[in-house]
């Protein structure tokens, strides 16, 4: 029986690596956490809370962009939102608004999809 959720994997191809560890690191500020020994050398794995992110590199990435994704609350949406904004980062508007629960949502350099969702009080 599942009782929490350890961590979430995202991918990007090898020549987005860099761009994908900016993204994370510096426009969402996720602290990079050390890899175990036995993990590959690349990619970065982050803690948030008690979870974590795994960004891993493959070679092949294929496929059309997806609406699958990855959902972050942060305590200011609009200060969230003007962060990517100056990052360069497009902003995707939520398509299917939920009353009472403001969102928007952005892709990070290997097109993965993230959902970034206003904290309720």
């Amino acid at each position: 029986m599942v009782i929490a959720l350890h961590h979430v994997n995202v991918t990007v191809p090898t020549e987005l690596e860099a761009a994908a560890k900016e993204f994370y690191g510096s426009v969402l500020g996720l602290k990079q956490v050390p890899k175990p020994a036995a993990a590959r050398p690349i990619g970065a794995w982050y803690q948030i809370g008690g979870n974590q992110l795994h960004l891993s590199v493959e070679d092949k990435v294929d496929g059309a962009l997806s609406s699958r994704h990855v959902c972050f609350t942060v305590s200011d949406l609009d200060g969230a939102e003007k962060r990517f904004r100056a990052a360069g980062v497009e902003i995707i508007p939520d398509p299917r608004p939920i009353p009472g629960s403001p969102r928007f949502y952005v892709r990070d350099p290997g097109g993965n999809q993230l959902e970034i969702v206003q904290a309720l009080a």
